[in-house]
């Protein structure tokens, strides 16, 4: 289907959206204030082509690595998603998109905008000018360990995740339905503390997507689900619509249908809608699917 109307595309009513197009054109036809909550996930602008590739092993008789129980098998590569990381002026690019994040959210909506060292203190100045510095809410530090091993610095091993709302003295926020994690120390709590684990602070401990596990998708900067989930339990309520106009694998869209939220995804890139398509087939999670025509 065409991207021709406000109507076509999203209603309030309606199902959930995924849409295949240039996310600007697609955002700036959504009416006003629509969305409780607003993730993204742009591209980091790291100046190079981000390539991941899905591989599986196989049984192969006469292979030349041998497995579990003397089996001989080989790693066979499924197929590899890639994407341009990089912009002649980065900034140029965001920059209307975060307006549009800004007039998109209803009056106690949240957005968090997932970025990593290169580029995350541009967009707290910016975020600041277009919600207003009483806006900000919080930093997140994603931290994992997992990735480069540099030997002439200190290796980089976490993102940042900048969170605003709209109006800072009506906003969202129920953190009593958020996972909680173990305590470190958990002598030094009585065993019901213990037993029922503490809140999350702005630091998040959590792995990235296991390139073994059954989240994994094989496209590039897949985010773990356990991230979206806390993001999504905190910030909206069930029955809340979620956008995301970078969807990538569409975890934002995923873990929205498993909290019985509804959601709205868009990318351009036509590996992540079948991507989508794949994975919410295999969850049986419904959308509708269309495509945005305008540039």
């Amino acid at each position: 289907m065409s991207f021709l109307s406000r109507a076509t595309v999203w209603d309030a009513d309606g199902p959930n959206h995924v849409i295949r197009g240039n996310n600007l054109p697609v955002i700036t036809a959504l009416p006003d204030e629509s969305f409780d909550l607003i993730y993204i996930d742009p591209p980091f602008n790291t100046g190079r082509t981000q390539v991941r590739k899905a591989m599986k092993n196989e049984h192969v008789e006469g292979g030349s690595r041998i497995g579990f129980a003397g089996k001989p098998y080989e790693t066979v590569k499924l197929s590899a998603y890639k994407y341009n990381d990089t912009f002649g002026d980065f900034w140029e690019f965001l920059e209307p998109r975060l307006e549009q994040a800004w007039r998109l959210l209803a009056p106690h909506g949240t957005l968090y905008v997932h970025l990593d060292y290169r580029e995350v203190h541009y967009a707290k100045v910016l975020l600041d000018a277009l919600f207003g510095r009483e806006c900000f809410l919080n930093e997140i530090i994603w931290a994992y360990d997992y990735g480069g091993k540099a030997q002439n610095k200190w290796p980089a091993k976490h993102d940042t995740i900048l969170v605003y709302v709209k109006d800072p003295d009506n906003y969202y926020f129920d953190n009593a339905t958020v996972d909680r994690e173990p305590y470190m120390a958990p002598g030094l709590v009585t065993p019901e503390k213990a037993e029922r684990g503490k809140l999350p602070t702005d630091v998040w401990w959590h792995t990235i997507v296991s390139p073994t596990g059954k989240e994994k998708t094989g496209y590039p900067t897949q985010k773990p689900e356990g991230i979206l989930r806390r993001i999504i339990q905190a910030s909206s309520a069930p029955g809340a619509w979620v956008l995301d106009f970078f969807a990538g694998s569409g975890t934002t869209g995923a873990v929205a249908a498993s909290l019985d939220r509804r959601f709205v995804l868009v990318d351009e890139n036509p590996e992540s809608i079948a991507v989508i398509k794949k994975r919410f087939a295999s969850a049986g999670i419904t959308a509708h699917f269309s495509t945005s025509r305008k540039k």
